[in-house]
């Protein structure tokens, strides 16, 4: 089953090179390209995509907004940021917001790649280094809460596990592969992390892992 995407990005050069780059990718293909947030929705509406690779900064409606409004919309996209990350709070905002995936330009075109493979199979992916980057801006914060062991109490050893493997950045199928299960037991372990720990998203969940000393604060 071919994986059908939609650029958006103001920069002609980028969605050029993106669209070289799928089309190189025999399961993948572009349906249509965006050069603001108001088109990104209207093809995503029109255009039916599995998958938007989405930039947060463009003229009048930005990537945040339009990701909102196409994950709200009566189409099933899923939204994949793709931005050069120069502010957390886009980082916050943009998952918020309802968007699957955050990924950083910087990275290889293979990760990107299979960034878009992972989403559109309908499971979440923060890139490592926006894992990185939202955990020092939590900890950073004034007045922020600390956890401790008791916070995990109903947890069992697997499910502390796989909060560990949230915490570190790695997607369902990254968890599925690294504990030798099924994408499907994968994600029934991240419903019950959510539902325990009272998290509303991934992103909770990583704060949480943080929190708890299962996961260390990167240097």
């Amino acid at each position: 089953m071919t994986i059908r995407v939609l650029l958006a990005d103001d920069q002609p050069l980028i969605r050029t090179a993106l669209h070289m780059v799928i089309t190189d990718s025999p399961d993948i293909e572009v349906l249509a390209e965006a050069g603001t947030g108001a088109e990104a929705v209207e093809l995503a509406v029109g255009a039916r995509p599995d998958v938007v690779v989405m930039d947060l900064r463009m003229p009048g409606m930005d990537g945040i907004e339009a990701t909102r409004q196409i994950v709200a919309g009566p189409g099933t996209a899923h939204v994949l940021v793709l931005t050069t990350f120069d502010d957390d709070e886009s980082v916050y905002g943009a998952l918020r917001a309802g968007a699957a995936g955050f990924l950083v330009k910087d990275m290889a075109v293979d990760d990107i790649l299979a960034a878009i493979r992972v989403v559109a199979a309908g499971d979440a992916l923060i890139a490592p280094s926006v894992t990185r980057r939202l955990i020092k801006d939590f900890a950073g914060r004034p007045g922020r809460s600390t956890r401790n062991g008791r916070t995990l109490a109903s947890l069992t050893d697997r499910e502390r596990e796989v909060l560990g493997l949230v915490g570190t950045g790695l997607s369902n199928s990254e968890i599925a592969a690294h504990l030798c299960i099924s994408v499907a037991t994968a994600k029934t372990y991240l419903t019950r992390l959510l539902s325990k720990l009272d998290a509303r998203d991934r992103v909770q969940l990583v704060i949480i892992a943080y929190e708890s000393g299962l996961v260390e604060l990167p240097r």
